[in-house]
C-alpha cells in the first residue's frame, strides 16, 4: 500500500499529544502503510478475518457493558469487564469519534487476557490498523486468536 495523503495525515494525528498523550504508534518507526500491510499479512497467516475479529470484539464489549463496570461471565468461558470514562476519542483518520471504553476479556481456563478499546474496534474494522508496536493498546493478533478462540 502506498502512503497516500490520507495515510500521511492519519499518521501525523497518531503522534503523541495530538489525540492522546501517548499517541498510537508506540515505539514503531515504520510508516503507517507498512504497519497496516504487515499486520494484514499476519492476520491472513493466522486465518483471521478483520470483520470477524471486529464483530467479536464488539460482542464482548457490548456484553461487558451490561455489568456496569463489574466483571460479567460471557458464554461460561470468559470474564469481561468494561471501564467507561467521560468523553470521546477522535479517530486519527478524522472519520468519527468513539466513546472512551476500555475492555478486558479474560479466558477463564487460562487466565489469558486481551485489553482493547471502543476505538480499537473501529481502527481495525474501518482501517485495518492495530496500532504500532509498543503501543499500550496494540492488538496482538496471536492473543486475539487464542483469547477469543477464533
Amino acid at each position: 500500500m502506498k502512503m497516500t495523503p490520507e495515510l500521511k495525515r492519519a499518521q501525523e494525528n497518531m503522534a503523541p499529544g495530538i489525540i492522546t498523550a501517548e499517541g498510537f504508534l508506540g515505539s514503531d518507526r515504520r510508516n503507517l502503510s507498512t504497519i497496516i500491510d504487515e499486520d494484514g499479512q499476519v492476520m491472513r497467516h493466522l486465518g483471521l478475518d478483520s470483520a470477524e475479529v471486529a464483530e467479536r470484539l464488539q460482542f464482548f464489549m457490548n456484553e461487558g457493558r451490561k455489568g456496569l463496570g463489574e466483571p460479567v461471565t460471557v458464554e461460561e468461558e470468559w470474564l469481561v469487564q468494561t471501564d467507561e470514562a467521560r468523553g470521546h476519542l477522535a479517530c486519527p483518520w478524522e472519520d468519527g469519534i468513539r466513546r472512551k471504553i476500555n475492555v478486558t476479556v479474560e479466558r477463564k481456563e487460562s487466565g489469558e487476557k486481551l485489553f482493547y478499546t471502543d476505538l480499537s474496534i473501529h481502527l481495525l474494522e474501518a482501517h485495518g490498523f492495530l496500532e504500532g508496536r509498543g503501543s499500550f493498546f496494540r492488538l496482538n493478533l496471536e492473543s486475539v486468536k487464542h483469547v477469543l478462540k477464533l
